[in-house]
């Protein structure tokens, strides 16, 4: 099964792109792994919030499939332990997915018909972080999971 890690925009920040391509370099060898950038909304900035989470909802559904298993990383989402998010990861390994599609979304969140099509919702923090920084996050915390179902010690060292 392919694991992807979606999210919509670039990485501005340069200390953020090498700690996710240190990740994503580290995750390719657990399991078959992509990294989606979806580009921004032209003309974004001139648009209402609920207009923007709609056009880049419409941008984030047209790249997936019927048999992908969305998870979106969302502040309302089930919050885990590590090893709670690794058995998780162990168990949609098993399920019928040709893919996990981890999303992040824009600035103000997701369109609800994203939110309709996702199969789960994952919180990282009960804190609010930025939609950049919570990529660098996740990726640590799903090699984190890989290391942990391998029982390698990175989780505890």
């Amino acid at each position: 099964m392919k694991t992807t890690f979606s999210y919509i925009g670039k990485t501005a920040d340069k200390y953020l792109e090498e700690g996710i391509g240190m990740y994503e370099r580290r995750l390719k060898h657990y399991l078959s792994y992509e990294t989606v950038l979806i580009p921004d909304v032209k003309n974004g900035g001139k648009l209402e919030a609920e207009q923007l989470k709609i056009k880049e909802g419409e941008q984030i559904l047209q790249r997936l499939k019927n048999d992908d298993c969305l998870i979106l990383l969302d502040e309302r989402g089930k919050l885990y332990t590590s090893e709670q998010f690794a058995a998780n990861m162990d168990q949609w390994f098993q399920a019928p997915y040709k893919r996990l599609v981890f999303q992040v979304g824009g600035a103000f969140g997701f369109s609800e018909a994203v939110y309709q099509r996702a199969n789960y919702k994952l919180s990282l923090s009960a804190m609010t972080f930025s939609h950049q920084m919570i990529r660098l996050f996740f990726l640590e915390q799903l090699y984190r999971a890989m290391t942990i179902l391998r029982n390698e010690p990175y989780h505890n060292s």
